[in-house]
């Protein structure tokens, strides 16, 4: 398999995240964010577990998905997903945004 699903509210969610990330093969989608919570979430909802993904596996293995159609039935968009993803990773550098945002899935896809 290319991926690993994990949820973040099983208490032991950490600990799997970081026994992933320790091996160099294994990288992180950050998505389902608005599909998996009640609506009236902001970026500080997620910004903990945001945090500890790119701390883990470091922002060069990390990556956004949008769940786009999926979201829509959250109620959300495809651009308001996409705020969401782009206020999360604001603090990183433009480099490291640009991979997070699209470039690190376009490597691992092997599309670019």
């Amino acid at each position: 398999s290319r991926g690993i699903n994990a949820e973040y509210g099983d208490p032991t969610w950490r600990r799997d995240m970081a026994e992933a990330a320790s091996c160099p093969n294994v990288h992180c989608k950050i998505s389902g964010l608005v599909t998996e919570i009640d609506a009236g979430h902001t970026a500080d909802t997620f910004r903990r577990h945001v945090d500890t993904v790119l701390e883990l596996f470091g922002p060069g293995r990390c990556m956004v998905g949008s769940d786009w159609p999926v979201l829509e039935l959250a109620g959300a968009t495809y651009q308001s997903v996409l705020d969401l993803h782009r206020e999360l990773v604001a603090h990183l550098s433009e480099t490291e945004q640009e991979g997070v945002l699209g470039g690190n899935a376009a490597a691992f896809y092997r599309l670019a």
